[in-house]
C-alpha cells in the first residue's frame, strides 16, 4: 500500500510541471517576396502563419493555466502582489499576440504585392 501511494505521489508530482514551462513558439523563418514569390511558396507560407497563430494562442491558454496554478499554490498573496502577477501575465500575452499580428501583417503585405504582380 505504501508503495502504491508513493507510486501516485512520484506520478502526480510528475505531471505538475506540465504548465511550469510555456515554450514561446517559432515564428515562419522568413515570409517570401511578393514580388519573386511562387503560389507554391506563398501557400506554404500561408500554413506557417497560421500555424504561428494557433501556437501563439496556446502559448497565451500556457501562460494563463500557469499564472492560475501559481495563485492556487500561493493563495495567501496580497491584492497588489495579485495584481502585479495579472499585470505581468497581461504583458507577456499581449506581446504574443503583437508579434502574432506583425507576422501575419507582414504576409498579408507580400500577399498583396503577390496579388498585384499576378492580376489577369
Amino acid at each position: 500500500m505504501k508503495s502504491l501511494f508513493s507510486l501516485a505521489l512520484v506520478a502526480t508530482l510528475a505531471m505538475g510541471p506540465a504548465y511550469a514551462a510555456c515554450t514561446y513558439p517559432k515564428a515562419p523563418e522568413k515570409i517570401p517576396d511578393g514580388q519573386t514569390a511562387t503560389l507554391e511558396e506563398m501557400l506554404a507560407t500561408q500554413k506557417l502563419v497560421k500555424q504561428f497563430d494557433t501556437d501563439i494562442g496556446a502559448y497565451q491558454t500556457c501562460l494563463e493555466t500557469e499564472h492560475n496554478e501559481m495563485l492556487a499554490k500561493e493563495g495567501n498573496l496580497t491584492d497588489q502582489q495579485k495584481a502585479e502577477r495579472q499585470k505581468m501575465l497581461a504583458q507577456k500575452q499581449n506581446a504574443a499576440a503583437d508579434d502574432a499580428q506583425a507576422v501575419a501583417a507582414r504576409f498579408n503585405d507580400q500577399v498583396k504585392i503577390y496579388r498585384e504582380k499576378n492580376k489577369k
